[in-house]
């Protein structure tokens, strides 16, 4: 009989395009048999992160976000402090910069951005960042607003060049299903320089399936794969990874500690 690693998925969407009570129970039972013990479901906007609160309260080992992510910043965030208070919530984002799809003006994106960031400084709770093709933007907002203490950047896409940089901030990293893509050295570069006391695993799910399982819809229980993939990448053991990522998702998050 094989060992059972543990596993965090450090960020998923288990409530994602209204998922019924039991789908999301569904998806976590299968993770969980998987070895994926603990999942971080995360808000994207305001209704959004009510949903992901009420997923992480119905689940044991689910635990949630509250944020507006950068497509939705033309909303605003009212109504997202007053979530940030609820025992389930343990970070604030998914928030930052997207520059590739602009579903929102930049303007918009940077000031509710900024404004998440003050968020999680004035709660003193996590951050989590999502940035793409807006490296120099997202990391001015951060400089500008104080990095909070705990901030991850969320399905990191950069090299080793932007990895360098998000880790002079402080930052963490978290590596999802990208990592097992054939094109992605620069990625995987990235993953092997990262200090493995700053390094998380992600689905991002259900989007970004890792290999071997394209075409199909991601779920919490292929995180090992990822994990795996990221061993590979450091040639390190990936019982090495798990653990390391066990006890990052645990202290970053704030999380109970288990036996």
């Amino acid at each position: 009989m094989h060992d059972v690693l543990r596993w965090t998925d450090d960020h998923c969407h288990l409530h994602f395009e209204d998922a019924t009570p039991a789908q999301s129970a569904a998806v976590v039972a299968d993770a969980q048999a998987a070895g994926v013990a603990r999942m971080i479901t995360v808000g994207t906007d305001v209704a959004d992160s009510g949903a992901a609160i009420a997923v992480a309260r119905a689940n044991d080992g689910v635990w949630a976000t509250a944020g507006v992510h950068p497509h939705e910043a033309r909303l605003g965030i009212d109504g997202l402090d007053a979530l940030l208070g609820a025992p389930e919530v343990v970070a604030v984002g998914e928030c930052g910069l997207d520059f590739h799809y602009d579903h929102s003006p930049r303007d918009a994106q940077r000031e509710v951005f900024a404004a998440q960031v003050a968020l999680a400084r004035r709660h003193d709770l996590p951050l989590v960042v999502h940035t793409r093709e807006a490296w120099d933007d997202t990391i001015d907002v951060l400089q500008a607003e104080g990095v909070p203490e705990r901030t991850v950047i969320h399905c990191f896409t950069g090299g080793p060049e932007e990895a360098r940089r998000c880790l002079d901030l402080g930052a963490h990293l978290s590596f999802s299903g990208i990592v097992t893509f054939p094109s992605a050295h620069d990625l995987r570069a990235a993953a092997a320089l990262c200090p493995l006391d700053r390094l998380l695993v992600e689905t991002d799910s259900p989007f970004l399936t890792p290999v071997p399982h394209r075409g199909t819809p991601n779920r919490p229980a292929l995180v090992p794969l990822v994990g795996a993939a990221v061993a590979e990448a450091r040639g390190a053991e990936v019982a090495d990874v798990a653990a390391a990522t066990w006890r990052n998702a645990e202290r970053f998050y704030g999380l109970v500690p288990e036996a």
